[in-house]
């Protein structure tokens, strides 16, 4: 894999599986946790802030009950998350006391990203951690969170992670090499310039007791760090010094090429972190406007309505005729209003409403469209 990476980026974020911090039995690999630090160690001494996003808090707390097979019910998973949590932040900090390194622990959930005061809280919080040569150790709030243990995973969370914090590169470590194409006996992808139904089919789940997730996860990892700006790595974190090398293009792994330049911060939260409250249908030369002249949306383009919003609230868009998503945004008129000013032109829309200043349902600073 030929490198053109710089070889000291600004930001990364490191995500290691609870594969590569346990064992098949969930024991605890304190030489492979040392190791991970001496890289990230290596990485700050050339001026990188990293933030660490770390599995195994259900693997640990597994260990100390005795348990070999994951637990079916909620309250034994959530027992596990809070017994191993602790474990796990001491086993960092011990990782890190060789290089004089301080960690902090954020436990969040994906509503903590997707509330708008909550995200901007935990961003703020992370560069602060990182203006003060901490090391930040985030990790979903298993303990109580059944959404999060059921159906989420630390994949997504690093994604959302490096978006959140404009990251340039987002390690995913864990037991798999990479990308692996099963035609080719295999082979690991070296590149993935684009995120199509084909690498999708490549993807398999995971056979891990102790962890969620598989491949399939990562690659939805790798989409959205990628539509950010950020570039991901796919790649076993059991190697000799993978971090450096994979920058240097000299370890076996799989690169996800970003798509296009950074968005703004606001745009990359629209697109990743808001839930939607409904979806706006628009003709098609709205959705030209939109698409190729970055124009705002406007009410005589809005062919239907879907759902109950109120205004402030992010809305998808999509097609009419087709129903694809395509943009999402923040709307100026609730559902209701919307409702009542499909097809109007712009001094219909100023009898209507003559106190408002702008008349666009969604405004183009506040609305990003989907690659």
């Amino acid at each position: 894999m030929q490198s053109t990476f710089p070889l000291s980026p600004r930001r990364v974020v490191v995500k290691l599986g609870t594969g590569i911090l346990t064992n098949e039995t969930a024991g605890i690999d304190t030489l492979r946790i040392a190791e991970i630090c001496r890289q990230i160690n290596e990485l700050r001494g050339r001026g990188a802030d990293v933030i660490v996003v770390s599995s195994g808090a259900v693997g640990l707390g597994m260990a100390r009950l005795g348990l070999t097979r994951r637990p079916q019910k909620l309250e034994r998973l959530q027992a596990c998350a809070a017994i191993g949590q602790s474990i796990l932040i001491q086993l960092w900090q011990q990782g890190f006391e060789p290089f004089d390194t301080h960690v902090a622990q954020l436990l969040v959930t994906r509503d903590d990203l997707r509330s708008r005061a909550r995200h901007i809280a935990a961003r703020n919080t992370l560069n602060h951690l990182l203006s003060e040569g901490v090391v930040p150790v985030v990790n979903e709030n298993d303990s109580v969170s059944a959404a999060e243990i059921k159906f989420g995973d630390n994949d997504v969370l690093s994604a959302m992670v490096a978006s959140l914090t404009n990251a340039d590169f987002l390690f995913i470590l864990s037991t798999v090499p990479g990308l692996m194409d099963l035609a080719r006996e295999g082979a690991v992808v070296p590149v993935v310039e684009k995120i199509t139904p084909e690498i999708e089919r490549l993807a398999g789940g995971t056979r891990s007791a102790t962890a969620v997730g598989g491949m399939i996860t990562k690659i939805g990892a790798a989409r959205i760090a990628n539509r950010s700006g950020c570039g991901v790595f796919i790649a076993s974190g059991s190697e000799t010094d993978i971090i450096p090398r994979l920058l240097r293009g000299e370890a076996q792994g799989t690169f996800f090429v970003p798509s296009g330049l950074p968005m703004e911060a606001k745009k990359r939260w629209l697109a990743f972190f808001e839930k939607p409250h409904g979806t706006v249908l628009v003709d098609d030369g709205a959705q030209r406007a939109l698409r190729e002249s970055g124009s705002s949306l406007l009410a005589i383009g809005v062919k239907e309505v879907q759902g109950n919003f109120q205004s402030g609230d992010i809305v998808n868009i999509a097609g009419h005729r087709d129903r694809q998503i395509f943009a999402r945004g923040v709307s100026r008129y609730s559902s209701e209003e919307v409702r009542g000013i499909l097809g109007k032109k712009a001094d219909e829309l100023q009898a209507i409403h003559p106190r408002r200043k702008r008349l666009e349902v969604v405004h183009r600073d506040a609305l990003v469209v989907m690659p």
